[in-house]
């Protein structure tokens, strides 16, 4: 640091912490170090392939990844979430911090994980039975059997119920007869499927007898010895942006056949003779509880941004105390990157969100193994496990490609060398923003589940009758819950000062600065609650109206999440003995805190709820904290536990 900022802060009585480097390791690593150091371990040995995606073309990157892909399996590092009678290691919460580690390796290798354990083998897992598993999961758990998770289509990406393949029973034949009506309809990104896969999940409307039941899920053979099975077309995406170790693909079915046996029935199925039946009468319902047994895609994807945004970081903090540039002072030595107010800035807020990111997907990563692990089974613990899965994986994914992007710019030049690993990186996470969900999707989803308060009855209801739904007893409830006054008053009751506790309260007080976001969320969701009452009560069409609104809704969500990112943070900090890392972890949580309060400070100036001067004062002390954090930047990076492998910038950190 500079002399002066050496002074200042031993003059306020400062005393800098001694940051424990393993011990802060251990504390992110948390009850899953095992398999992260085993993950780390096969990311070192296998480092080449970081090479191997720029000296390779596409074809042979993509065997390359592949057979990775099936060397890492027999580690059993990709199969943690599966039961062990399969020969998995049957620990979900295991498998989701496998695929966080992964994220600090190739990102084609995440991907082709993802989609081989995640979403193909996971789908034969929660919506298959017996039948399925026994006949199926050996083979997808040691990499024997490649598949692929056929959901989007060229024509519907997010509106899943609306998708236009269908499989027709054949009562006659037993059979399900699978069509892709038109281009629209095609299976399109498909990973696995433009030349490793044999087998897929493929999501068609099925029809009994003459009548719709919605969207299911059928396996469906893709290949016969390499080449495409009758009635399936096969088309290569060829090169995308990034990820292109990972052979995406287009499907279509041309009256394909596959036996009753085919359809993943664990909460529907089809009798011989043409009978349906499902456990669950409701089809609305039905359908968002098989989508809901998918949630574990969204952890998967919000833990990897998180990870991309480890390796950028520890990349750009290591260069910034390394590279030197303009003298102060004439004489004296060039001045270190992270010396400078502005260097310091850009970085180290992003690494205290950082931080807060890795401790709310702690949280959602626990819930998910608590709810598909039996240990909490109600219907609410499932619906709020799907809001925060959906909300962490926006905000982590955007913050990653925020992290990429600011960190070669803090970089230069030299960050900008295909040599050094940020081209790679921006290339390759940049699509994390839209798969598993597009994040202002998603964030939708957060909202309604806010406002309906995760009734039931919302599976039940298409855009009209939830916006009728949302405007009745639910949005007076909500309204209600969240007037000014209450909000006042409930804040209050945390904090001194009356009416002026947003004045009185110190900045660094824990309390206030959660006050001041559940304040921000409530009032948000107040006020999106009472512009759909007053479009519906003035007769307005129920979908423009909440067209209108969705500005607002997606305001709502980002601020309900990052309440729930905050909480985490203070939670896991709180809880720490004292010791320096407790002290480096609280200037953090400070800092996030602040620097989020900081990037909203309109909306909170236009709602009262900062001074000009108490404004100002935010910005004083994130920069005062900028400046406390600053020696303490290589430490907190190098907790994260990057192995040097994988940071691939000999320009960038040596």
């Amino acid at each position: 640091m500079a002399a002066t900022d050496n002074a200042s802060t031993a003059a306020s009585g400062y005393v800098e912490p001694e940051v424990d480097v393993p011990a802060l390791s251990a504390l992110l690593d948390g009850e899953y170090a095992g398999i992260r150091d085993l993950v780390r371990k096969n990311l070192v040995k296998h480092a080449s392939v970081l090479e191997d995606a720029e000296e390779l073309g596409v074809d042979a990157f993509r065997e390359r990844v592949r057979a990775l892909v099936v060397e890492m399996a027999a580690t059993g590092q990709t199969g943690m979430g599966f039961p062990g009678e399969y020969g998995g290691g049957g620990d979900i919460g295991a498998s989701i911090a496998a695929f966080e580690t992964l994220a600090h390796g190739d990102l084609s290798v995440l991907v082709k994980v993802g989609v081989q354990f995640g979403l193909f083998g996971g789908a034969i897992l929660h919506l298959g039975t017996a039948r399925h598993h026994d006949a199926y999961l050996p083979d997808v758990i040691a990499g024997r059997l490649m598949g692929c998770f056929a959901m989007t289509e060229t024509g519907h990406g997010s509106d899943v119920q609306a998708l236009g393949t269908v499989a027709r029973y054949d009562a006659g034949t037993r059979e399900f007869v699978i069509t892709t009506h038109g281009d629209e309809a095609r299976k399109d990104y498909i990973g696995n499927a433009a030349r490793h896969g044999e087998l897929a999940v493929v999501f068609a409307q099925l029809e009994v007898g003459g009548k719709a039941e919605g969207v299911h899920a059928f396996l469906v053979p893709i290949r016969a010895g390499g080449e495409p099975a009758p009635g399936v077309r096969i088309e290569d995406d060829g090169r995308k942006m990034g990820l292109n170790g990972v052979d995406n693909g287009r499907l279509a079915f041309d009256g394909v056949r596959v036996p009753r046996e085919a359809l993943l029935n664990r909460f529907a199925d089809v009798t011989p003779d043409g009978v349906y039946e499902s456990p669950i009468d409701n089809p609305g319902r039905r359908f968002f509880t098989m989508l809901g047994t998918l949630v574990q895609g969204r952890v998967s994807v919000a833990g990897a941004g998180v990870g991309v945004a480890e390796v950028a970081l520890t990349i750009a903090t290591k260069y910034a105390v390394r590279r030197r540039q303009f003298r102060a002072s004439p004489g004296e030595e060039e001045q270190l990157l992270l010396d400078y107010g502005l260097h310091q800035r850009r970085l180290l807020p992003l690494i205290a969100r950082t931080y807060a990111l890795h401790f709310a997907q702690d949280v959602v990563r626990t819930r998910l193994h608590e709810v598909f692990s039996g240990i909490t089974g109600d219907e609410q613990a499932r619906r709020l496990l799907e809001s925060r899965a959906a909300g962490t994986k926006a905000l982590a994914t955007w913050h990653a490609t925020r992290v990429v992007q600011e960190c070669r710019e803090a970089c230069g030049g030299a960050g900008y060398l295909a040599v050094n690993r940020f081209a790679a990186l921006k290339a390759d996470s940049d699509i994390f923003t839209t798969f598993e969900g597009d994040n202002h999707v998603l964030l939708q989803l957060v909202a309604k589940g806010l406002l309906t308060d995760y009734a039931s009855e919302f599976e039940d209801l298409d855009q009209l009758g939830m916006v009728r739904h949302v405007t009745g007893l639910a949005v007076e409830t909500v309204i209600e819950k969240t007037s000014v006054h209450k909000l006042l008053e409930r804040v209050r009751d945390l904090l001194p000062g009356g009416d002026e506790w947003d004045q009185e309260a110190g900045l660094l007080d824990s309390e206030y600065q959660l006050a001041m976001l559940r304040y921000r969320e409530e009032h948000m969701l107040a006020g999106v609650a009472r512009r759909l009452k007053r479009g519906i009560d003035q007769k307005r069409d129920a979908g423009a109206v909440f067209s209108q609104v969705q500005d607002h809704v997606i305001a709502l969500a980002r601020a309900h999440v990052e309440r729930l990112v905050l909480e985490a943070f203070t939670d896991a900090v709180r809880v720490l003995p004292e010791s320096g890392n407790k002290v480096a972890l609280g200037l953090l949580c400070d800092l996030f805190a602040l620097s989020t309060i900081e990037a909203d400070r309109a909306w909170f100036m236009e709602h009262g709820r900062l001074t000009v001067q108490r404004s100002k004062a935010i910005s004083r002390e994130v920069n005062d904290l900028c400046r406390k954090v600053r020696p303490l930047a290589p430490e907190l990076v190098d907790a994260w536990g990057v192995p040097p492998e994988m940071l691939r910038a000999p320009d960038l950190v040596g």
